[in-house]
């Protein structure tokens, strides 16, 4: 089992090493097209390795990463709004977004692999801690459903004062450079803007962990399922972003069907002693919501005022 932990990593640094330095080796703007058929070729990869995951461990299992992978995928579209307002809030160029977005999913896919190694650790020393979890996800569901998206205000993250603190930070974007030494005549190492955007998704995805890393081990507590659909939600969260960035504010119940799922899935965790829920019983109910949500934002569009 230790091998194929080891072949998975390899895939997805190889497949990130290989999108930042042959296909975006150089900064610009990437096409909702273009976005588009990234998004598709994830999925597809997705697709592909539930197949060799039934081939290897059985319908079961296969079963668990399918619904698993959709959950986590679905849950990843609040992380969009949250990126959306970031790149807003500081006026991030196009053409940097997506070396900002690289490197904070390399980031995040970092801080998932120990939350989830965290996570699987104390529900096998401590199995009450399955109700914990469980009531994070209603208490997360019902805040999301009555407070909407997640409102962030990165002037006030903590990470963002530190490097202040830390390092001075230059006025612009220093040609999407993280880094500069020297700036204006004065000599020594400066940050830039990108620096302190790249902290802000990173500290912000750590509240997103905490909501969907508990959502998918009421799915299964098999570490390697869990770990690896999250990768491949993680993986295609960038392209993503690029592909429906602009359709977004289009979808007004998502966040509604987003919030029952958080809570259906939390009872499914408080309850599964006694009422347990098959997987394909959870995967249906996960994808009948999103569908209706995102059909009901279609059928009534948020009416504006001239």
């Amino acid at each position: 089992m230790r091998y194929f932990w080891i072949l998975f990593n390899l895939f997805a640094l190889g497949m990130l090493v290989l999108d930042l330095l042959v296909f975006h080796r150089r900064g610009r703007v990437v096409r909702p097209r273009e976005a588009l058929a990234w998004s598709a070729m994830w999925i597809g990869l997705a697709v592909a390795f539930a197949g060799l995951v039934l081939f290897w461990q059985g319908r079961q299992v296969a079963l668990e990463f399918v619904t698993g992978y959709v959950l986590e995928l679905s849950l990843s579209v609040d992380n969009l709004f949250v990126f959306l307002l970031i790149f807003r809030y500081f006026s991030v160029p196009e053409q940097h977004q997506h070396r900002v977005l690289f490197w904070g999913i390399l980031g995040a896919l970092l801080m998932r692999g120990l939350f989830i190694l965290a996570g699987l650790g104390l529900i096998h020393r401590f199995h009450w801690i399955l109700y914990v979890f469980g009531a994070l996800l209603i208490y997360s569901g019902i805040r999301l459903g009555f407070m909407g998206e997640h409102q962030i205000d990165p002037s006030t993250n903590p990470a963002v004062k530190a490097l202040r603190r830390w390092m001075p930070v230059t006025d612009d974007y220093q040609r999407g450079r993280f880094f500069v030494r020297g700036w204006k005549g004065n000599p020594g190492l400066y940050a830039t803007p990108l620096l302190i955007v790249l902290a802000v998704i990173e500290t912000t995805d750590v509240l997103f962990a905490v909501d969907s890393i508990p959502a998918v081990l009421a799915v299964t507590l098999n570490a390697f399922i869990v770990y690896t659909s999250n990768v491949f939600a993680i993986l295609g969260l960038r392209s993503m972003y690029f592909a429906v960035s602009g359709l977004m504010k289009l979808f007004r119940f998502l966040h509604t069907g987003l919030a029952l799922v958080l809570t259906l899935v939390g009872l499914k965790m408080i309850t599964a002693d006694r009422f347990p829920v098959p997987t394909m019983a959870t995967l249906g109910v996960v994808a009948g919501v999103l569908a209706i949500s995102v059909a009901a934002s279609v059928m009534y569009p948020e009416r504006r005022e001239d």
